[in-house]
């Protein structure tokens, strides 16, 4: 499997359409043929289905392309890394999340860094998938920002707390329910609920789901597998859902803790022993804003 390979069939898989892939990758059409049938019968399995006139991907493919995208984003940032060593001014740090919803958190750690540290340049990897965790055991990511229940402890890793979040009932702002200060589990019992199964929801909040939906009839219960899906389901008013409190919500929508569950501790990740100067930096100032914040 070479980068070619990955690239071409990043290309169809995302546009759907080998012509315009080709025109991407300024390679011809049967250049890029060539390289997904090599891919393809390297792994042993059909990624894409392709008529004269459509292309889709197969369950496969689907599965695949999270992990091709993974594979190029690390080559990417090694590529990054080794352009900007020579740049004393310019030093690059590879700084992970799993979801959209921990940019909110990033972000205010990134605010004291930018002040504190101009001369770091955060690559920030928004990947919502397993493979986050690979980047990080084997060096390609420098820090990891996440839950601490959904990343495997090693004894080589070590985990500095941020902030507890509470779980959170995501309502519209229509609901009756809005302007309760807590709810229970009783008071959520019947309601309609959405569900997501996806590796951006932290494993508590998504067992929380499935032990009310567990208890609904068929047409009461919704599933996705995207947290905006989910978001934009709940503001259609197709029910309620549970997440971890979300600052940045909007207005048409309203998190209500929820009593009885205890909260989520968010941090961050990081390797023993690590030796590059600026991320003990950043550990520092981030350590200081845990700090302030309990």
């Amino acid at each position: 499997m070479n980068t070619e390979q990955l690239e071409s069939f990043i290309q169809v898989a995302e546009n759907l359409n080998f012509a315009r892939a080709a025109e991407n990758l300024n390679i011809t059409q049967s250049a890029v043929s060539r390289q997904i049938h090599s891919l393809e019968e390297e792994l042993g399995t059909k990624l894409l289905h392709r008529t004269t006139r459509v292309v889709t991907l197969t369950p496969s493919g689907i599965l695949f392309l999270e992990d091709a995208k993974a594979v190029m984003g690390r080559i990417n940032s090694a590529t990054t890394r080794i352009q900007n060593h020579e740049a004393a001014h310019v030093q690059v740090l590879s700084i992970g999340c799993g979801n959209e919803a921990d940019l909110d958190l990033v972000g205010r750690v990134m605010v004291h860094c930018r002040k504190k540290l101009p001369e770091l340049h955060p690559f920030i990897r928004l990947i919502p998938h397993k493979s986050i965790l690979n980047l990080l055991y084997q060096g390609d990511l420098d820090i990891l920002f996440g839950f601490e229940d959904d990343i495997p402890a090693k004894e080589n890793m070590i985990y500095r707390e941020l902030a507890q979040i509470p779980l959170c009932c995501i309502l519209p702002a229509s609901h009756p329910l809005v302007g309760e200060d807590t709810l229970d589990d009783e008071a959520l019992f019947g309601l309609p609920m959405i569900s997501c199964d996806s590796y951006s929801i932290p494993s508590r909040a998504a067992n929380l789901q499935n032990y009310f939906t567990k208890r609904l009839p068929a047409d009461q219960t919704y599933v996705c597998d995207n947290m905006q899906v989910l978001l934009m389901l709940v503001r259609s008013g197709y029910g309620c859902s549970i997440l971890p409190r979300i600052s940045q919500i909007g207005l048409d929508l309203v998190c209500i803790p929820i009593s009885g569950h205890p909260p989520l501790s968010y941090g961050f990740f990081y390797k023993d022993g690590t030796v590059h100067p600026l991320l003990k930096k950043m550990i520092s100032i981030v350590k200081e804003i845990s700090m302030t914040q309990s």
